[in-house]
């Protein structure tokens, strides 16, 4: 099959799929810079929480975060600056929940056709099962990245077929380096407006965000490394 063909009917087939992704990568910016603003106008809106209004806060985010509305940095920062440590375990939970959420919602729209679509060839088929195999460092390296999009990255994953367990945790723990440092961060401001406009403002803030973004590509391409040669040793086994 001749590859502009393909390409045409990959994307007319999976139109949806790929309107949804590119949303996910958009939204975020628009709807953060939005509530940027209204915490500017009311910085004490989420001040002294009682344990029922805490825990409204950590249901919203679990939701804003699973569709795309607020960027997990943005999460971490605020909910440093507002809860402070106590706050912590609630916002590591509504990751992991903010990611089922994401899981199930892309698997709502797309309903497995893209990867119908890619099992039609027997090369991507198999790695795509290879890298299903190594779902839990493919997950990880994905998470523990701060360039790489919540949002897109759940609906990825969830394209791919993962476990969902092991998804939800690889997610949490994945996600735990640079939600610790984004909290402390929140934890040490004293402007609200300060922080979102310069969250990795100290040196060894840039520093741990350069070794992280290392850490998950050098990750990722050893993940696709390994999963592409096996599968070519499994097609060069089958024709012979």
């Amino acid at each position: 099959m001749k590859l502009l063909p393909l390409l045409r009917n990959l994307i007319r087939e999976n139109a949806s799929t790929f309107v949804s992704m590119l949303l996910l990568v958009v939204v975020p910016v628009v709807v953060s810079s939005t509530l940027a603003f209204v915490l500017y106008q009311y910085q004490e809106l989420l001040r002294d929480l009682n344990w029922w209004q805490m825990l409204l806060y950590f249901i919203a985010i679990s939701c804003t975060m699973a569709l795309a509305l607020t960027p997990t940095t943005f999460v971490a920062l605020v909910s440093g600056f507002y809860l402070y440590w106590e706050g912590f375990p609630g916002v590591v939970i509504s990751y992991g929940i903010a990611a089922l959420l994401g899981y199930s919602l892309a698997q709502l729209i797309d309903h497995g056709k893209l990867m119908s679509f890619l099992n039609r060839f027997e090369k991507t088929r198999l790695l795509m099962q290879e890298l299903r195999s190594q779902s839990w460092s493919l997950i990880f390296l994905t998470r523990i990245s701060p360039v790489l999009p919540f949002a897109l990255m759940n609906f990825v994953l969830s394209l791919l077929q993962v476990d969902k367990r092991r998804f939800f945790l690889a997610s949490i723990i994945g996600m735990l380096p640079r939600t610790l440092f984004f909290f402390w961060l929140g934890t040490q401001a004293n402007d609200i407006i300060k922080l979102l406009q310069d969250p990795d403002s100290p040196g060894s803030g840039r520093l741990l965000m350069i070794v992280l973004i290392i850490i998950s590509i050098g990750g990722l391409y050893f993940v696709f490394d390994r999963a592409l040669k096996k599968t070519l040793r499994k097609v060069a086994a089958k024709s012979e």
